[in-house]
């Protein structure tokens, strides 16, 4: 079901579609803003049920195709519609599911840099795994090949995480995360990562 992503394959696009990433296209998505300039990148982590891995839950639920009595936490979420334009699994697997061109459901109310509703101008990002708790070096290396080959095909001046567009709401990709590694790894300025 899934293939390592491997150095260089996310040069390849279309229609803000990477064709180095699997592909499972989302319903839930829309038209980004006439005027939205897509810079900023948000980071999340998710897994379904939480805690678990590599199920093809998360797959599921950005595609309409949960089955909410397989698992009682399912049933908190009963009835949600979300999607994230990337979903990046603990074995550094990558999966896009709405075009970066279109706006996905990921950030829920929000406000960075000074705008509102992030969703309208940003591209999200999940990471397979529990907030809070740390990544793995695979996923790691496809998050830094892919925001470096979105940042040249996108005006990309600004990467937060979840927990940074709404404070309080929400806790993702939390103190696990390393962003020392991502800001090594892509070598943008310092002003573009939130300040940690």
């Amino acid at each position: 079901m899934s293939n390592s992503a491997l150095p260089g394959s996310f040069d390849e696009w279309q229609d803000g579609w990477c064709k180095g990433a699997q592909l499972c296209k989302s319903p839930n998505f829309g038209a980004r803003p006439t005027a939205a300039l897509i810079d900023l990148i948000v980071v999340h982590s998710i897994s379904l049920p939480p805690g678990i891995y590599g199920g093809g839950e998360v797959q599921q639920l950005f595609t309409n195709q949960l089955d909410w009595d397989a698992h009682p936490y399912f049933q908190s979420i009963r009835g949600l519609e979300v999607s994230s334009h990337f979903f990046i699994e603990r074995n550094g697997t990558v999966w896009q599911f709405v075009s970066c061109n279109d706006r996905a459901w990921h950030a829920g109310t929000s406000a960075y840099r000074g705008r509102n509703n992030c969703n309208d101008d940003s591209i999200g990002i999940e990471l397979e795994g529990l907030e809070g708790e740390t990544f793995e070096p695979l996923q790691y290396e496809s998050l830094g090949q892919l925001c470096t080959a979105l940042s040249q095909h996108y005006p990309i001046a600004h990467v937060a995480g979840h927990e940074h567009i709404a404070p309080g709401r929400k806790k993702d990709p939390g103190p696990g995360f390393d962003w020392q590694r991502l800001k090594k790894d892509v070598a943008w300025p310092p002003q573009y990562f939130p300040e940690i």
